[in-house]
């Protein structure tokens, strides 16, 4: 081997031991954690008990944002721009038009579908206007709570609904473990007439250690992706977010343990893909953010002053929010709005989401 290096070859061999500019450009890190303040948050309603949001997008005027108040009895709307109360509709009692602790609710054009917990049953009101149109589920429903509609057969939304009953409600004792098979209920529901047409169509639920549903409540899906994502609350097993897909079965997957109940759950669809959002319900409450097609962790941010959060909704582009807009309860007296652009920009998530 020569004692030395011609000056050319000395230099390749040099060059190629330091950092090229490809290396020096490489992007930052991801932001796994931020704090975003509210764009805005509602008026305190002490005594409402709000639990779940929907939005319903109006063709005549600003979005309107419909709040299911638990304690209230009734349904409270907002502005979905402004966070201004605009009015109430329902009230207690067994009556069409009027609710038994309403949990979830969601939007099908100009329908809007209540699942009452105490009611055991579903109540479907023409909007905007609240007038009932007919209801479901009471035969197979027996402790209600969420809801996701499928909308894409036209004419027709596939219903999926939550139910926890359980052996012992107050003291969380579950039923017996083959029941668990009947964790979530789904409907085929049109409109014929100005009268539903309701099937239903079973029941599902895994009864395996790693796919039950023991403590349901909510529950969102993703057509493109066959996905379902259910909130199981249990967290004496860990609070957790469990994988299906939309015929029913586990697949065998469930996301990393929340911190608290995993409560809200929404799809963010943006750019060629999106992510997906969930509530840990703490104080303030943090927002977990996941990769659309992986599930894999993309950050979690929290509010100024956003805590203990059930329900969230989602908007797309406003004037105001241009990126779209999530929602979500504060304490269950208060509505929330967070910009998404913001937050794809303090996360530092797909460009098409706004960052």
């Amino acid at each position: 081997m020569p004692r030395y290096l011609s000056p050319i070859l000395a230099a390749v061999l040099l060059a190629a031991h330091l950092p090229t500019a490809r290396a020096e450009a490489t992007a930052p890190a991801r932001i796994s954690e931020a704090r975003i303040n509210e764009a805005w948050i509602s008026e305190d309603l002490a005594g409402e008990e709000m639990d779940s949001l929907a939005v319903w997008q109006r063709s005549d005027g600003p979005d309107w944002l419909i709040a299911s108040a638990k304690q209230g009895q009734r349904l409270l709307v907002f502005d979905a721009e402004t966070g201004a109360r605009i009015g109430a509709h329902g009230g207690p009692g067994s009556e069409p038009g009027r609710f038994q602790r309403p949990n979830g609710i969601a939007v099908a054009g100009d329908l809007l579908f209540v699942v009452e917990r105490d009611g055991a049953r579903v109540q479907v009101l023409r909007l905007p206007g609240f007038e009932p149109v007919g209801q479901f589920g009471q035969e197979e429903l027996q402790t209600p709570y969420g809801l996701w509609l499928d909308t894409r057969q036209a004419g027709a939304v596939t219903a999926y609904v939550t139910d926890s009953f359980m052996a012992d409600f107050a003291n969380r004792v579950l039923p017996a473990p083959q029941r668990l098979a009947e964790r979530v209920k789904r409907y085929r529901v049109a409109e014929r007439d100005g009268k539903l047409e309701v099937r239903y169509l079973g029941a599902f639920g895994d009864t395996g250690e790693d796919g039950a549903l023991r403590m349901v409540e909510s529950i969102a899906g993703d057509i493109a992706h066959d996905r379902l994502l259910i909130a199981d609350e249990d967290r004496r097993v860990g609070s957790t977010l469990r994988e299906y897909s939309l015929d029913g079965r586990f697949q065998g997957r469930s996301l990393p343990p929340f911190r608290s109940d995993a409560e809200g759950v929404v799809l963010w669809v943006c750019g060629q893909d999106g992510y997906w959002i969930a509530a840990d319900q703490l104080d303030p409450t943090r927002f977990r953010v996941f990769e659309r097609d992986s599930l894999a962790p993309a950050g979690a941010f929290s509010g100024a002053r956003t805590a203990n959060t059930d329900g969230v909704a989602l908007a797309g582009a406003s004037a105001r929010f241009p990126h779209g807009v999530l929602y979500a309860l504060h304490d269950d007296t208060a509505v929330a709005a967070f910009a998404l652009g913001q937050v794809a920009q303090q996360l530092q998530l797909a460009p098409a989401c706004g960052s």
